[in-house]
């Protein structure tokens, strides 16, 4: 097995080494890709490759000869994306469909193991029920959009040789998430004011919207289990991968609050307070189930703990 992952110094590319490693054995070789290549403490040496360049892809499909491909490399943060649509286009649509006919070109047998997002659903999880992969997508924004593009692009692909599993991960969170998630942004605001850094007062706006959340762990053993079992799996085979289970925000902020070891109050800001575009998104994963024995194994609240473990650390560093 030969594992080339794209976008791998991203947040959860050390995760899907170890799962890779943990559940498909240590007998494989695992490619680390990046925009931004150079050592790495988990992955040793980063290789150099933009998935927007079709050449550079192309060649890099052609000397490595992956069995399988999990391609990570995306726009990860919503306001990122947002503030640059065209790339976000660019890196999200171009870059898979390069990925993917640099796969058939030159490695049609290797397994593209595409990871999508939850938030492809849109509109259609505000019928308040957990979305399967047969729901319909109606994604809400750039990022939701271009990803679901790209989803439906290699699913056409699919039809045409390229062996690809779609997976549709929803909210997860763990160790070296950056601030630009909800998570590690309140348990940074946390790890500032128990170091004096902050005063003990955390400005919030509306904490109601619900959310399906994971432990990243969890999310990376579902992409390796697609790997190990992907030669009894059916090409254009789509996997939610979720918890079922809907943790509104302002519960997660208690959490993180209940384990400081100071006092923080919380004030709604006015300026932050409007509706959630999507009040609830929840996702079904039977089929990752039934299908890949997958079930989540790290309890969120243990998730929790580790993040803000990770965000004080971070503070005493800096």
């Amino acid at each position: 097995m030969r594992v080339l992952i794209t976008g791998a110094r991203g947040f959860v590319g050390p995760y899907v080494h170890d799962a890779l490693r943990r559940i498909c054995g240590r007998d494989m070789t695992v490619v680390a890709t990046s925009k931004d290549g150079g050592p790495h403490p988990v992955f040793g040496q980063i290789g150099a490759l933009d998935v927007t360049d079709r050449a550079a892809v192309r060649e890099a499909v052609a000397r490595h000869k992956p069995t399988h491909l999990v391609h990570l490399a995306a726009v990860a943060a919503l306001g990122a994306a947002q503030a640059d649509p065209e790339n976000t286009w660019r890196i999200h649509v171009q870059g898979a469909l390069n990925v993917a006919h640099a796969i058939l070109d030159e490695a049609p047998e290797c397994w593209l193991i595409y990871v999508g997002s939850g938030l492809v659903y849109g509109e259609t999880a505000k019928a308040g029920r957990p979305v399967d992969e047969n729901a319909l997508l109606a994604p809400m924004d750039d990022y939701a959009v271009t990803k679901a593009a790209a989803d439906l692009a290699l699913g056409a692909l699919s039809r045409h040789g390229l062996k690809c599993i779609r997976m549709r991960p929803f909210n997860h969170t763990g160790p070296g998430q950056t601030e630009a998630f909800a998570v590690p942004a309140f348990a940074m605001q946390v790890a500032r004011i128990e170091a004096g850094l902050a005063p003990p007062v955390i400005r919030v706006g509306n904490l109601d919207a619900e959310r399906d959340f994971l432990d990243a762990r969890d999310v990376a053993s579902a992409y390796a289990r697609v790997a190990l079992n992907s030669d009894g799996l059916q090409p254009n085979t789509i996997f939610n991968v979720a918890s079922g289970i809907s943790w509104r925000m302002g519960d997660i902020l208690d959490q993180l609050l209940a384990r400081s070891s100071v006092k923080i109050v919380t004030e709604q800001d006015p300026l932050r307070l409007r509706p959630s575009d999507l009040p609830s998104l929840v996702g079904d994963a039977t089929r990752a189930r039934t299908r890949l024995g997958w079930v989540p194994e790290h309890p969120f609240e243990e998730a929790l703990a580790a993040v803000l473990k990770d965000c004080r650390a971070r503070v005493a560093q800096a």
